[in-house]
C-alpha cells in the first residue's frame, strides 16, 4: 500500500499554469487576428475613407473655399 508521493507546491503551480494556458487558448480563438488579417482590415478602412473623401461634395468643411 504505498501511495505516490507529490509535492503540492509544484502541482498547485502545474494547475495553474494549464488554467492559464487554457484561457489563453480561448482568449486567441475569441479575439486573436493574424497579421495578414490585421493588414486586410486596415486597407479595406483606408480604401472605404479614400473613397469616401473622394465624393465629398464639400471639400473645405469650413465651409470657405
Amino acid at each position: 500500500m504505498s501511495a505516490d508521493i507529490i509535492n503540492l507546491r509544484q502541482a498547485r503551480k502545474r494547475k495553474t499554469r494549464t488554467e492559464a494556458d487554457t484561457r489563453a487558448a480561448e482568449n486567441r480563438r475569441s479575439f486573436g487576428r493574424s497579421k495578414a488579417e490585421r493588414a486586410d482590415g486596415e486597407a479595406r478602412a483606408k480604401a472605404a475613407r479614400r473613397h469616401l473623401d473622394a465624393h465629398r461634395l464639400d471639400k473645405d468643411p469650413s465651409g470657405h473655399d
